[in-house]
C-alpha cells in the first residue's frame, strides 16, 4: 500500500492481546485482562463499564491519516479504532481524524507531524519516511519479508515491536499497530511482462524500497501521488504502477489504461498501519490511557485484516469481469527481484546503523519461525486451492 488510492479501500491467524514487556517502552500499563476483567466487574456491579475512567483527565488529540477520509478500507480501521478508545473512556479520550490534506500533507508528512509534536498521534504506514532512514521500512514491510501472520508473529510475541520502539522513541514516536493490509498485488501494466529483459527500461510508479529493488534491474521508478498515476497511465507517461490489493485497486479504476494486472506483490506482502503517538504525549497518559490505547490497536489489528480477507474477493472477480487480465510474475523474474532485495539489504545495511541493528533480528525470525507454516499451511493451502481450483 504505498501512499494509497484518493478513492479506495486482507486470511491470517491474528494475534491475542498483548500483556505489555516489563521492558518495553509503556509497560506500566496494567494488563489487558486486568482492565477487561474491571470492565465487567464494574458492569455485573450495575455500574456504569467506563468508571474505570472516573478521575482521569479529558483528553482531545488529533490523529492525521495516511489517506483521504473516502478511503472506505482504511477509514473503517481508524473509525474502529478511534470508537474503541472513545467508549472504553466514558468519552474521556477522543480522537479525531483528518484525512490527507485536512491538517498535514501526506506522505512522510503525516509521521513527521506526530514526531515534531504538531499532532498527538498520526495513523500511518512507516515506510514512507524510508527517504529519512531505511530502517522506517521495518515498521511497515520489506520485499519477500513477512505475510500478514509472520508480521503478527514478529511484532507481538517474537520481540520485534519493543525493538522497532526503540527506533521509533529515539525519534519522537510510540508505534502501535493498528492495521493490516495483508498480501498486495504486483500492479498495473500497459504490456505482458515475461522476463526479466521486459523490465529494462519500463517506467513504473513504485515508491520506497519496491522501486529501489526494480532500480536494480532496470526499472525507472516513478514518484508519483495518487491523483496523478490514473492520467500518467492513460498517456503513456509510465507503463506501469502499483497500488494495493484488489478491493482499493478496484475502485481505483487502473485497469482501465493498463489491463495486465498481476500477482504477487512482492515488495509487499502485508502492510502495516500504525498509530505513532507522540513520545511525549505517551508518556504523559496515565497507565489506563496506555492499556486503552494499546487494548483498542489490537482488537482494531484483527478486525482490520478480516476485512480485507472479507473484501478483496469480490474486489478481484470485480476487476475481472471489468477486463483486467490477471497475470503471474514469471518465476524468472521473481528469483531476480528476490535476489535483487536481499542484496539491497545488504547494502542498506552498511548506510543506516538502525537498519544494520534491526536486520539481523528480523532476518533470523523470518529464518527460523518459517518452518510450520511451510510445512503445515503452506502443503495444505496449495493442495487445497488447486483441488477446489478445478
Amino acid at each position: 500500500m504505498t501512499n494509497k488510492p484518493v478513492d479506495a479501500g486482507r486470511e491470517s491467524v491474528v494475534p491475542k492481546p498483548v500483556k505489555p514487556s516489563a521492558s518495553a517502552p509503556g509497560s506500566s500499563a496494567p494488563s489487558r485482562r486486568a482492565l477487561v476483567g474491571g470492565l465487567v466487574a464494574g458492569s455485573a456491579a450495575g455500574l456504569a463499564t467506563p468508571a474505570l475512567a472516573q478521575g482521569l483527565p479529558e483528553l482531545k488529540w488529533r490523529m492525521p491519516l495516511f489517506l483521504p477520509r473516502n478511503v472506505d478500507s482504511v477509514l473503517e480501521a481508524a473509525n474502529d479504532f478511534t470508537r474503541r478508545v472513545a467508549e472504553a473512556t466514558d468519552g474521556k479520550f477522543q480522537i479525531q481524524m483528518f484525512g490527507t490534506g485536512e491538517l498535514v500533507p501526506g506522505g512522510p508528512a503525516v509521521l513527521d507531524a506526530a514526531e515534531n509534536g504538531t499532532v498527538e498521534c498520526a495513523f500511518t504506514l512507516s515506510y514512507y519516511s524510508f527517504g529519512k532512514d531505511p530502517a522506517y521500512a521495518f515498521g511497515a514491510t520489506l520485499p519477500f519479508g513477512f505475510n500478514t501472520r509472520g508480521q503478527a508473529a514478529w511484532l507481538f510475541k517474537g520481540g520485534g515491536l519493543p525493538l522497532l520502539n526503540e527506533f521509533f522513541n529515539a525519534r519522537g514516536t510510540h508505534g502501535l499497530p493498528v492495521g493490516n493490509s495483508t498480501m498486495q498485488m504486483g500492479g498495473f501494466f500497459r504490456k505482458e511482462i515475461n522476463k526479466v529483459e521486459d523490465l529494462k527500461g519500463l517506467k513504473m510508479r513504485i515508491p520506497g524500497l519496491g522501486g529501489v529493488v526494480m532500480a536494480k534491474l532496470g526499472v525507472v521508478p516513478q514518484q508519483l501521488p495518487p491523483g496523478d498515476i490514473y492520467p500518467a497511465l492513460e498517456r503513456g507517461v509510465i507503463d506501469a504502477a502499483e497500488w494495493a490489493g484488489p478491493y482499493d485497486d478496484f475502485k481505483f479504476g487502473l485497469h482501465k489504461v493498463a489491463p495486465y494486472y498481476y500477482a504477487p506483490g512482492w515488495w509487499e506482502p502485508q502492510a502495516t498501519i500504525m498509530c505513532f503517538v507522540n513520545k511525549k504525549k505517551w508518556d504523559e497518559l496515565p497507565k489506563l490511557y496506555k492499556a486503552v490505547l494499546e487494548t483498542a490497536a489490537t482488537a482494531t489489528w484483527t478486525l482490520h485484516v478480516a476485512h480485507y480477507d472479507t473484501i478483496n474477493s469480490g474486489g478481484l472477480r470485480n476487476l475481472a469481469a471489468a477486463g483486467a487480465q490477471v497475470r503471474f510474475f514469471s518465476k524468472e523474474i521473481l528469483d531476480a527481484c528476490y535476489d535483487a532485495s536481499f542484496q539491497a539489504f545488504e547494502e542498506l545495511k552498511a548506510k543506516s546503523p538502525a537498519f544494520a541493528k534491526i536486520y539481523p533480528h528480523w532476518k533470523k525470525f523470518l529464518d527460523e519461525n518459517e518452518l510450520y507454516a511451510r510445512i503445515g499451511d503452506s502443503s495444505y493451502d496449495n493442495y487445497v486451492y488447486n483441488r477446489r481450483s478445478r
